[in-house]
């Protein structure tokens, strides 16, 4: 059978070769895997079918994904040049072959994996996942969940293998080939020029180009190839994603006012409220709702499916007739992580979550930090393990005395135990809020509580006696909606007959958004919206829509201003109560893009120039305003301000008035 190969693969030249060979049969599976990733998210790439803007994204993924092989492979390309006429075995070959197909395996599933993931980030995962979920134990439970429903991304990973170990192209150079002193001498001289030769064109590869003016392309470099910061994730690779961000400093200052007199004029994160009255110590209760998107809500969605649209949440829809909302209403990041310092601390997330960051050592505090020193009992409410998310660690860092978790339900006699456990996560929400509400009847007033609801959340069940009250429908996420609606509409019962509920102001959010079914809510903002309702028992606060832009970090600033709250305080967002509508505002980021929302409009900013605007009431985003709007240069001139206050702050530990 070797006699029948080319001669080319028994000279020193064949190592090379097979080399060669065997990285463009790898660029072959990156490019499959680009297409598994595209028609996994169809719904968020569909704008990108056609042939211009594919050509982009395939050709913005050949410079990623060259990056990304260079670097894995490193190894296996020195093995197969190393300059040693030694080597040349079928053993020394086989394990060549063995390093090759176990690391590209590697970073195919890692590849295929990540698009399932998407839809709940709208980005390529990167190294912050291994600190995000390094308090789980139930991730097996979670994997192996989703391997059953994806099974045909098992099956495609099983087939690109076997054609890979079937398509390996092995030289047949022997090792007995070269006698003397000279041929031995010839050979290795060869295999080290053919090294040097690669080791440049290597260099070009991992740092995107041989210009010298060319730095390291990074992660933001993908919005180059794109009309819309989404479609960043098809352009990059997760191998890519994951090594770029291996130990990032990700806080850069950007000087684009030279004087701190001029930032502080044009915005400022500390706030001096002006207030001569005394504290107004109301109770404040916060529910973060995972994943409770506003699409979901069929009372904020009144315009969609041409006015005929329910939503998944009639206990909520009731909430929100008694509360006050905005028309427009978003979270600050796309993770659980995101949420907790955008709604408690008024930290937005910008490149990556901050509580994954060494910035998170920084000093700072939040509004369980706040109000404890006002006299207040505070306490965090969690249905997972103690531990999980880190949410121990950062509600005690901000302020909050007592954290109550899975563990403490459990021991709680008056409650099902570990009866009432999901078996992945944490506590049913219905249980759970009643434990909350339970709870919360034994503080001493003034209390201030946050809890973070968990059953709304991939692997989308439910409780067997509600199987049949809310069967599939629509999305797999739709059932779990309806479920958690309803442990809210419970919850909220309980309360009203409590002593403490008329002296209570209650917030109702979400962490982030997720699965989607509407084109509205699957652009780059629209995966961004989530409610933000504000309810006061006692009537003092005006209810109904507000015309104007709320964000979660907006709440920190608003509570405060509703308890009459007069010491300096820290947050990047607004007091909604007493700033005018039209200054209202909502900033969040996206794959290397700030997306500034103002002035009836979304202005999306790469941190050097403005990408494009887009009027809000242009729901899919299909027309780009730039440079066909006044509001831009102001708009430019404020998110500016915004990020150099941010990164400025971060860097030089900065986060207290």
């Amino acid at each position: 059978m070797r006699r029948n190969l080319p001669n080319l693969m028994r000279s020193p030249l064949a190592p090379f070769v097979a080399l060669l060979a065997n990285l463009l049969l790898v660029f072959g599976l990156y490019i499959v895997a680009r297409i598994e990733y595209l028609f996994e998210n169809y719904n968020y790439f569909c704008a990108v079918i056609s042939p211009s803007r594919l050509w982009n994204v395939f050709y913005g993924g050949y410079m990623f994904d060259r990056s990304a092989i260079v670097y894995t492979n490193a190894l296996y390309i020195v093995m197969m040049l190393f300059p040693l006429w030694l080597k040349e075995t079928p053993l020394y070959h086989k394990l060549c072959k063995w390093v090759f197909v176990v690391v590209n395996s590697l970073t195919l599933i890692i590849n295929l994996g990540d698009s399932v993931y998407f839809p709940y980030t709208l980005r390529r995962t990167t190294m912050g996942v291994f600190n995000e979920f390094k308090n789980e134990n139930n991730l097996a439970d979670v994997f192996w969940g989703e391997l059953l429903v994806h099974w045909y991304l098992v099956l495609l990973a099983t087939g690109l293998i076997f054609l890979m170990w079937k398509l390996y192209v092995t030289p047949q150079v022997s090792a007995s080939q070269y006698v003397t002193a000279k041929q031995r001498l010839a050979y290795s001289g060869l295999q080290l020029a053919l090294l040097a030769a690669v080791a440049p064109f290597a260099v070009c590869a991992c740092r995107g180009g041989f210009d010298q003016s060319v730095r390291p392309i990074t992660i933001s470099n993908a919005n180059e190839y794109v009309e819309r910061p989404t479609e960043c994730a098809l352009v990059l690779n997760t191998p890519f994603s994951l090594i770029r961000t291996i130990g990032k400093d990700v806080f850069h200052v950007t000087e684009y006012f030279k004087s701190q007199e001029e930032l502080e004029s044009v915005f400022t994160p500390v706030h001096k409220p002006d207030s001569l009255h005394a504290l107004n110590a109301k109770n404040v209760v916060i529910l973060i709702v995972e994943s409770f998107g506003r699409e979901y809500i069929g009372a904020l969605n009144k315009d969609l499916e041409g006015g005929n649209y329910k939503g998944y949440t009639p206990y909520v829809d009731k909430l929100i007739e008694q509360s006050t909302t905005y028309q427009y209403s978003y979270c600050n990041g796309r993770k659980s992580i995101d949420g907790m310092p955008s709604v408690l601390c008024g930290i937005p997330m910008f490149v990556e979550p901050f509580v994954l960051s060494p910035q998170s050592m920084n000093t700072y505090t939040g509004l369980p930090g706040l109000l404890r020193q006002e006299g207040y009992q505070t306490a965090f409410f969690h249905g997972a393990n103690r531990g999980s998310m880190g949410f121990l660690a950062f509600a005690k860092k901000i302020g909050f005395e007592a954290y109550y978790g899975r563990e403490d339900y459990a021991a709680d006699k008056r409650f099902g135990g570990d009866a009432d456990f999901d078996g992945h996560w944490g506590i049913w929400d219905e249980p759970f809020l009643q434990y909350y509400c339970a709870k919360m009847s034994e503080m001493k007033e003034p209390f201030m509580t946050a809890v973070f609801t968990v059953s709304s959340h991939t692997p989308y069940v439910i409780p067997e006696k509600y199987k049949k009250v809310y069967p599939e429908e629509g999305l797999i996420m739709h059932k779990c909606i309806r479920y958690t609606d309803m442990a809210i509409g419970k919850f909220f019962e309980s309360a009203r007959k409590q002593p403490w509920f008329k002296n209570t102001i209650f917030v109702l959010t979400s962490d982030h958004t997720n699965l989607s079914d509407h084109a509205q809510y699957q652009t780059d903002i629209g995966g961004f919206c989530s409610p933000i309702v504000i309810y006061d028992p006692s009537g003092e606060i005006e209810p109904g829509m507000r015309d104007g832009i709320a964000q979660q970090i907006d709440i920190l600033p608003t509570v405060l201003g509703i308890l009459d709250y007069n010491k300096p305080f820290f947050s990047f967002g607004c007091d909604l109560m007493s700033t005018p509508m039209d200054d209202t505002y909502a900033v969040n980021y996206l794959n290397g893009i700030y997306q500034y929302v103002k002035y009836g409009y979304v202005l999306q900013f790469d941190g050097n120039e403005t990408k494009a605007v887009y009027a809000l009431d242009d729901v899919l985003m299909k027309k780009n305003l730039k440079g066909k709007v006044k509001e831009q240069a102001q708009m430019e001139r404020e998110v500016k301000a915004i990020i150099q206050q941010y990164m400025y702050r971060m860097k030089n530990d900065k986060l207290m008035p």
